[in-house]
């Protein structure tokens, strides 16, 4: 007789995130909210907005930062409860109610704090807004048949986006320098999602996970999750904090000028 197969021992489920839930904030009210938030994310998104407004100067500290609120309503609080009603990848116990009412005021508020700029900046801002509202709701309740819901889009909406946007609310117009910005901070935001896509995978829809690596010194290295997780995870937060520094690099050369 044939030995019998192996029993595949099934993996421990994960956190939804390498963010969920920290030690400090484990129980299930503000625990969730934190998760939902998605900080280090959060954080990145809303540093395209601080690249964006001070590419050049001069830099209106007021409008950065109704630029930078009106943005983490949309993104930060809106868009993030839309994607948990849809699936609920994070698994947290947030009611759906909560979460529908997380997003008409988190995507609300930032639409009005842009039609109240209007009033400043001119009728061309009444095209950000709209765009701003159409990604945040098409791309996380994946509308038109999820073709919204896409890599490009993903880049365009989380990165191109927030650099105009910034750009725009500050100086009134757009440029070669917004446009050269919103390349790469698509760029960027595609590695960003080419990271996380497989790390969420990992954490999210796997049960099993087996293979060795050989090296060629004949060293054996057992695969498991946390060896595929881990250079992933340390990219993205690498990578979230550098956008971050490059963020505040840019605010203190341009509201803190070298005499």
């Amino acid at each position: 007789m044939s030995d019998p197969e192996p029993t595949r021992e099934r993996l421990r489920p994960l956190p939804p995130a390498f963010y969920a839930r920290p030690g400090f904030l484990s129980g299930p009210g503000v625990g969730d909210w934190w998760t939902l938030l998605h900080p280090p994310y959060t954080l990145w998104h809303l540093s395209y907005v601080v690249i964006g407004a001070c590419l050049v100067g001069p830099v209106d500290a007021g409008r950065l930062a109704w630029t930078l609120l009106a943005f983490f309503l949309a993104v930060g609080i809106g868009a993030h409860a839309l994607d948990e009603l849809h699936g609920r990848p994070l698994r947290t116990s947030i009611p759906d109610r909560t979460l529908i009412a997380a997003a008409v005021l988190g995507i609300g508020g930032a639409a009005a704090i842009g039609v109240i700029g209007i009033s400043r900046i001119g009728a061309g801002l009444a095209v950000f807004i709209v765009v701003g509202v159409a990604l945040a709701v098409g791309y996380n309740l994946e509308l038109l048949g999820g073709r919204l819901h896409s890599d490009l889009v993903f880049a365009l909406a989380w990165g191109a986006f927030p650099v105009l946007t910034g750009y725009y609310a500050q100086h009134e117009r757009l440029e070669l320098a917004a446009v050269a910005a919103a390349v790469f901070a698509t760029f960027l935001s595609n590695a960003q999602r080419q990271l996380s896509t497989p790390a969420r995978a990992l954490r999210r829809k796997t049960a099993h996970v087996d293979g060795t690596i050989e090296r060629t010194d004949g060293t054996i290295i057992d695969i498991d999750q946390g060896v595929l997780l881990e250079p992933l995870e340390r990219a993205l937060r690498a990578l979230s904090w550098a956008t971050v520094l490059l963020a505040l690099t840019l605010v203190l050369a341009r509201l803190h000028p070298w005499p």
